[in-house]
């Protein structure tokens, strides 16, 4: 059995002037009214306002080719500007998934046409993009994708549905895995493909799943003929089971998937201090603790990327790990001080421990179940 190694990554000085300079923004946008702390605000908070603002200020796309709309900075310096939105809670589900893996995505194996035509409108902070990966009978198992592409004059007819879709109806496209060729059992994930979707075509129906909340943030999309120009192909035909793996690695390895509940344990901290109870106190440490370890490892991670490695084993890990004390953080809290959780409280922490519970259920969900990305980490090791 092999083991697993992480790079040690330092924040330079660079990176802690860029940190200083959002944490300012940031201020004088909550001063301003422009948005209000909450938890788990890169998934469910939509603001175009503020995503065009991010846009001008060169920090979405931070890190691509100055020709595609980017400005060519570190991966580090990227993780420093998510680490500073996500601490603050801001409204950043517009530009995330474009941000965090379309555009690095289309880097990689995208055509010349498609980066030039999407990544400097996603730069900009005017382009949403959406995750086709889950579907309704599949489960866990990607492999097992029923959505197909079959070949027509001038490119594809779509078929089949998408679940758990974060956030496509604000998206404009979506990058969806399907079959371009049939399933064969012995190769299953053979034949696969990614195609770009215009999410507005005619044929594309996008249904809402209401969360617990009541709030509209997942969906259903179905595909009924929906006509996809040839050149909407992503990379190779058949070479999508493993571009989306690489996609994958992009989204479980990033500081949100630490800091979701980060609003609450601020706020836990404060109250704590507030009352100077030094033992009570001893338990927040513990969990400051856990989160400077975690930091650690998805710094690591970023290094990794920074360098052009797939570090596919450490993100899951880095996952797993991550949803798990995003939720103990809610279940410390809990037990240390008494709470009303309520999304209308005007406590800040009742508001926040409601938002925290209430979201809780989809940390171990999005970007794969917590069985998946163990089951990743012990094959991997293993096969190591």
């Amino acid at each position: 059995m092999g083991s697993l190694q992480l790079p040690v990554a330092h924040l330079s000085e660079k990176t802690e002037l860029i940190r200083a300079e959002v944490r300012e923004f940031l201020t004088n946008e909550q001063d301003k009214g422009t948005f209000e702390p909450r938890c788990d605000q890169w998934l469910n908070g939509y603001s175009p306002e503020l995503t065009k603002k991010l846009g001008e200020k060169g920090w979405i796309g931070m890190t691509w080719p100055k020709k595609y709309g980017g400005h060519e900075r570190s991966a580090l310096e990227r993780y420093v500007l998510t680490e500073e939105l996500l601490a603050a809670g801001a409204p950043v589900g517009a530009q995330w998934i474009a941000d965090r893996q379309t555009g690095p995505l289309l880097l990689r194996y995208g055509t010349e046409e498609q980066r030039t035509e999407f990544l400097p409108k996603i730069a900009k902070g005017e382009c949403y993009f959406a995750i086709g990966l889950s579907e309704p009978n599949a489960g866990s198992d990607l492999a097992a994708v029923r959505t197909k592409a079959v070949k027509t004059e001038g490119g594809w007819l779509l078929n089949g549905s998408k679940i758990w879709t974060s956030g496509a109806h604000h998206a404009h496209y979506m990058i969806t895995l399907c079959r371009t060729s049939p399933l064969d059992p012995e190769k299953r994930h053979a034949g696969m493909s990614q195609l770009l979707v215009d999410l507005s075509a005619p044929g594309v129906t996008i249904r809402p799943i209401y969360a617990m909340t009541g709030e509209h943030h997942f969906n259903e999309i179905i595909f009924e003929d929906v006509f996809i120009p040839e050149n909407r192909l992503v990379g190779e035909e058949g070479n999508g089971w493993k571009q989306s793996m690489t996609e994958l690695a992009y989204e479980r390895s990033g500081p949100e998937r630490i800091l979701s509940t980060f609003p609450l344990l601020q706020e836990l901290t404060y109250q704590i201090q507030q009352r100077g109870d030094a033992q009570l106190m001893t338990h927040v440490s513990m969990l400051v603790a856990r989160l400077w370890t975690l930091r650690q490892m998805s710094i690591g991670i970023a290094h990794m990327l920074e360098k052009g490695e797939t570090p596919d084993i450490a993100a899951a890990l880095v996952k797993d790990m991550g949803n798990k004390f995003e939720m103990q953080v809610a279940e410390i809290t809990r037990l240390l001080i008494p709470t009303s959780p309520s999304v209308s409280a005007a406590s800040r922490l009742d508001r926040l421990m409601a938002e925290s519970i209430l979201q809780a259920p989809g940390f171990t969900l999005r970007g794969g179940t917590t069985e998946v990305m163990r089951g990743i980490v012990a094959k991997g090791v293993i096969k190591k």
